[in-house]
């Protein structure tokens, strides 16, 4: 099977296949076969039968061979699925993605390889290789898959890398606008506290310039120059 381009292992995994589903369909067909021979032993035991008779029993024997056919063939693909999930598993265990193309099922060519090689390579090779059933596929532990591996660890573990780093500045990021928030409020608290402060002492300025007019004019000349505790104390001396 060297035009599949198959290793001896990988061969002599097909051969134990190849052996398993002959013997699967032989199994059917002789089954089949006594659907046969028990309508032969059991209806034609007359010499002559009326279309009805015989439409009866051609009827019950379709019936028969259609059960035996779709169980066949439905159990052929489920042992194919289960066939596949050793394979998948495998793979998944070196980190491997299997792809298929289904359309190859149906290649004439290929099949026609694959019948070819059933008629002559694998009579003989059935032969030698009888001693070869494994229950299990063998783990894979060519140089091949091993550094395969390792490239794709390193790919995982660069990615990491990248993904902490990413992680450390969008913190450093957060950090920072809480810190900047913080200040924010904090400022925002002062000016309001000032600007109580100052509406306060505009408010008990005014009151006292109804009762001084010179403090009022004090007020009109000071009022953006001085703090306001120091214009306070010079009104309060001048009116007292």
């Amino acid at each position: 099977m060297a035009e599949f381009g198959f290793n001896e292992h990988h061969q002599n995994e097909v051969i134990n296949y190849m052996r398993f589903a002959r013997s699967k369909r032989v199994l059917r067909l002789k089954t089949i076969d006594s659907c046969f021979e028990e309508l032969k032993d059991s209806r034609l035991v007359d010499e002559t039968f009326t279309v009805d008779e015989v439409r009866e029993m051609l009827d019950g024997l379709q019936a028969v061979v259609r059960g035996e056919v779709e169980m066949e063939l439905i159990n052929t693909a489920h042992t194919n699925v289960l066939l596949l999930r050793q394979l998948f598993s495998q793979a998944e265990k070196f980190y491997l993605r299997l792809q298929s193309d289904i359309s190859e099922l149906e290649n004439r060519e290929l099949l026609e390889q694959v019948a070819e090689f059933e008629k002559t390579d694998f009579k003989s090779t059935d032969k030698i290789n009888q001693e070869i059933s494994k229950p299990k596929l063998a783990p894979l532990n060519e140089g091949g898959v091993s550094e395969l591996l390792n490239k794709e660890i390193a790919r995982l573990q660069e990615e990491n890398n990248k993904l902490k780093a990413r992680l450390r500045s969008i913190e450093s990021q957060a950090m920072s606008a809480l810190d900047e928030k913080t200040r924010a409020e904090r400022a925002l608290k002062d000016l309001q506290k000032v600007q109580g402060e100052q509406q306060l002492m505009r408010v008990f300025l005014v009151n006292r310039s109804r009762r001084c007019p010179f403090y009022s004019l004090n007020i009109h000349f000071n009022i953006d120059r001085f703090p306001f505790f120091n214009l306070y104390l010079s009104c309060t001396s001048v009116c007292a």
